[in-house]
């Protein structure tokens, strides 16, 4: 190698070297103009973060003692305190705990209190669940299927035989309660021959 193109390799080498160190120094300068900016931003994130976990953290205590108060619950339902907890600590899953406590006991008063809740579903239920306990047909929109049968047992019992085919075909084949659909379809052809 001569002397010239090891030169001309020192001054690449001392030009790119130039060129790093004046990097360095525009960044230096870009962090102190903005050095709060980005500490801000960096702190958002970290607090955000932490935030969130805390969050998690809580929601996942405050699920477990309220799977504790069901557990108690459910050996003993009388125990008032786990009733408190669950209450303050899931107070969904205290509505339907009282709700599948309502049903098993027929207890048409907590029934009613809870068909004004909030909650669609569990209103839909107990006002269904209220007519069950009458011997009524219920109206429900997620018991539809059952609710037409129970509409088309009680029209075929009250000797509306036309009514009930009419109710019946409305349940769909690949409903659960087509195959009782289809013996009470039958039946209200059998009892037109008698």
């Amino acid at each position: 190698m001569s002397i010239k193109d090891e030169i001309d390799y020192v001054k690449s080498e001392l030009s790119s070297d130039e060129k790093i160190l004046e990097n360095a120094f525009k960044l230096e300068r870009i962090y102190k103009k903005h050095k709060i900016k980005i500490w801000s931003v960096v702190a958002i994130i970290v607090v955000g973060f932490g935030a969130n976990a805390i969050s998690k953290a809580y929601s996942e205590h405050k699920l477990s003692k309220a799977n504790e108060a069901l557990t108690i619950l459910m050996k003993n339902p009388n125990d008032k305190s786990a009733l408190d907890e669950l209450k303050s600590q899931n107070p969904k899953l205290y509505r339907l705990y009282l709700y599948s406590q309502a049903v098993d006991k027929k207890d048409k008063q907590s029934l009613k209190s809870l068909s004004t809740t909030d909650d669609k579903l569990l209103s839909d239920l107990s006002n269904y669940h209220l007519k069950v306990i009458d011997s009524k047909a219920g109206d429900s929109k997620y018991y539809s299927d059952l609710s037409t049968v129970e509409k088309a047992y009680i029209a075929l019992k009250e000797g509306k035989k036309s009514e009930a085919r009419t109710l019946l075909t409305m349940i769909d084949e690949n409903s659960p309660l087509a195959s009782v659909a289809k013996y009470l379809k039958h039946y209200t052809i059998t009892k037109d021959k008698k």
